[in-house]
């Protein structure tokens, strides 16, 4: 059987990019080894947040005195917890099944191998094999967490994120080496729940992409919160043999630490083992595939998309990779657009949010630049709900008034970005926002009100 798009990978990138072939009338196959949504839906961002939901909830609730409620006796079933987050996962691959029957785009389970002919030989997981012509393919197989050598995970004690999201018991204690996003999610979340959290990072700060503000006021709620954050810190060495993990780290926290659990979450590789069949050479970047303009690899009528081309890994900019290039591949007056401006939310509480440059970039270019911010205790509708902690931080244009990043740190921060994307994309200016009406009382009002610190008149602080 002839198709006009065989799609390797059912993630972001992979059931989006069948699901709008389909929608272009296209005969579309889409192959994956685990289930559809891939990592991000089964193993990542969905039941992820589900977790930090729970967490969550189990704050608001130990601290319900405060809004004059009484809770006695809070007590929590941690395997309820896991057993949700897989339930809600469940649920949404259910859900992309429902997409690709609807759509008419056949979902194939098993593993492909990309021939020199441009076929696929597919395995299935009873082990049976069958072959699909492809006149285009995209590959879009995701990446996989990166191990750290001298703590090969073991799914046991020693975990990537996979793992952790489903341990059967709540870690007496963890350290979790790695602060990008997956790590300070997993740090927030063990935390709420009682386990004794470690974070250790290698650079300067935890979340080191995002804005130093940012980063600093993370890291000192997370101090607040009990959880010991060591940054400048390298893992050296483990001592697996006792019933307690012993951990030697180097560098500014110089220490050794004992453990129940570790999670490695250091980052991600491409996932292209078994991808590619004898004599098929596409050509890498860092372990990347490489990809032209238009998402093409250096083999004609091979695409990809997502995670397997590099970063940002971030799931939304996978659907939009997969958007443009399958747009781009059946219409050749398309020109489809390289990810430039995208939003990064981290889901701890407090959550993290932000797009564009951060300060240090926009000195790094040499911009000239206005930074405003607007705290999130002078916001009543913040304040009346008892999220009072954060900032909104706008970076703009000096001359006319552009916005080139904003940072976002406090309650529904991974909302609240979502305005500014959109003010961004249509090249909007503070004063524009500033004069755009915001509900009040609302959070939103404080991305206003930053608008109206950049303009020189602040109302509310």
């Amino acid at each position: 059987m002839e198709y006009d798009l065989v799609v390797v990978g059912g993630g972001p990138a992979g059931y989006v990019g069948a699901i709008r072939a389909a929608q272009l009338g296209k005969k579309v196959a889409c192959v994956e080894t685990d289930r559809a949504g891939g990592t991000c839906l089964n193993w990542g961002c969905i039941p992820t947040k589900a977790l930090l939901k729970s967490a969550e909830l189990l704050q608001h609730i130990q601290h319900a005195d405060q809004f004059g409620i009484q809770v006695e006796k809070v007590s929590f079933d941690f395997a309820k917890v896991i057993g949700r987050s897989r339930g809600v996962a469940d649920q949404m691959a259910k859900g992309i099944e429902f997409l690709f029957k609807s759509k008419k785009v056949d979902y194939i389970r098993g593993s492909a191998k990309l021939q020199k002919d441009k076929s696929l030989l597919v395995t299935a997981p009873d082990g049976k094999t069958q072959t699909l012509m492809a006149k285009n393919v995209l590959l879009a197989t995701g990446a996989k967490p990166r191990p750290i050598p001298g703590l090969a995970f073991d799914g046991a004690r020693i975990l990537s994120s996979k793992e952790a999201m489903a341990v059967p018991d709540l870690p007496e204690s963890i350290v979790i080496i790695g602060a990008g996003a997956i790590g300070v999610e997993f740090a927030y979340f063990f935390n709420a729940f009682g386990s004794k959290v470690t974070l250790v990072e290698m650079l300067p700060k935890i979340l080191p992409v995002e804005d130093a503000d940012s980063s600093d006021f993370v890291t000192k709620s997370f101090a607040k919160q009990g959880i010991e954050v060591l940054t400048e810190t390298k893992f050296e060495a483990a001592d697996l043999s006792g019933k307690k993990i012993k951990l030697t780290f180097g560098g500014k926290g110089a220490k050794t630490i004992e453990s129940t659990h570790v999670l490695v979450a250091i980052g991600i590789q491409a996932n292209t083992e078994g991808l590619l069949g004898e004599g098929v050479a596409v050509n890498l970047d860092r372990g990347y595939i490489k990809t032209d303009d238009r998402y093409q690899t250096n083999i004609p009528g091979v695409y990809a998309a997502g995670d397997i081309i590099g970063p940002p890994w971030l799931a939304h900019v996978a659907s939009y990779e997969a958007i443009e290039a399958v747009e781009g591949m059946f219409d050749p007056k398309k020109k489809p657009k390289k990810v430039e401006v995208f939003p990064g939310c981290t889901y701890c509480q407090p959550q993290v949010a932000s797009i564009g440059l951060t300060e240090a970039k926009a000195k790094e270019k040499g911009l000239k630049f206005k930074v405003s911010k607007f705290p999130y205790k002078a916001s009543g509708k913040a304040v009346a709900s008892g999220d009072s902690e954060g900032f909104v931080k706008l970076i703009t244009g000096e001359k006319y008034g552009e916005i080139l990043g904003a940072h976002i740190v406090g309650q529904e921060a991974t909302e609240l970005i979502a305005e500014v994307g959109l003010a961004m994309n249509l090249e909007a200016t503070v004063e524009e926002i500033s004069h755009t009406i915001h509900a009040h009382p609302t959070l939103s009002e404080m991305i206003m009100e930053a608008s109206h610190v950049a303009e020189g008149h602040a109302i509310h602080i």
